[in-house]
């Protein structure tokens, strides 16, 4: 099965409107309120990333950049597809086609992203996802203060050259640098 891939700067309101259901179902918990996402593609610091399949929505994400240019990583803040396609292949192929949009329009050298660090067979499953897909899953376990669930860093390299040192606390500050500036006030 193949997906149409779609990348959006600006927000949209009827957009929105056709993704929120899979967004919801998907983080029911530590999702970003709609008006943060919002203010995210106004800043210009977030990229709002939609699969299509026969017409309709069966995969979104976000993501934004961090890093210098000789270092640029891409920011997987939220990736979900559709409950009743999972295990198809789509996941693999929505996350191919941000990585190879990232690639070609910002010349990223890395893929990164934050998943939970619990016990659970979903935690688990969620690790086995993106490891398939040729992640790399560190030591580091970050706890934040304001959620309760702990959080490990996971690396995709794209460049033979670009290497996770230590256990991956670094690339935390990756992470919580964009976390930062998505929920910053736009005068701040």
């Amino acid at each position: 099965m193949t997906l149409e891939f779609m990348t959006y700067r600006e927000w949209d309101d009827a957009l929105w409107a056709a993704i929120e259901p899979l967004y919801r179902e998907a983080f029911p918990h530590g999702a970003k309120p709609v008006n943060i996402l919002h203010a995210m593609l106004d800043k210009k610091i977030a990229w709002l990333h939609t699969g299509y399949q026969n017409g309709k929505i069966a995969a979104m994400a976000v993501t934004g950049l961090s890093g210098s240019s000789a270092e640029r990583i891409l920011i997987i803040d939220y990736m979900a597809v559709d409950t009743r396609l999972r295990s198809q292949g789509l996941g693999r192929q929505f996350l191919e086609m941000i990585r190879d949009w990232a690639v070609q329009e910002h010349h990223i050298h890395a893929v990164l992203i934050e998943v939970e660090a619990g016990n659970t067979e979903e935690d688990a499953a969620r690790v086995h996802f993106w490891e398939h897909c040729g992640f790399i899953a560190t030591s580091y376990v970050h706890q934040y203060i304001w959620i309760p669930e702990p959080y490990r860093a996971m690396l995709l390299p794209l460049s033979q050259d670009f290497v996770i040192t230590g256990d991956g606390q670094a690339l935390f500050r990756h992470i919580t640098n964009f976390h930062m500036k998505s929920f910053r006030k736009s005068g701040d």
